[in-house]
């Protein structure tokens, strides 16, 4: 009987922390506005560009 109420308690912790998981990964999906940075005035793009530069040298 013991190793019945723990295997249903292990159970049930596990799709309380599944059912969890999934609302704040929802939740962290719809409220924050994901953006991609514009191509122009990229600076990492602009020192790539130098760095290529540097190597045909």
């Amino acid at each position: 009987m013991s190793v019945t109420l723990v295997l249903i308690i292990a159970v049930v912790i596990c799709i309380l922390v599944i059912f969890l998981s999934a609302l704040t990964t929802s939740k962290a999906y719809t409220t924050v506005k994901h953006t991609v940075d514009p191509l122009e005035n990229n600076p990492h793009l602009e020192k790539m560009k130098q760095e290529e530069e540097e190597k045909k040298e």
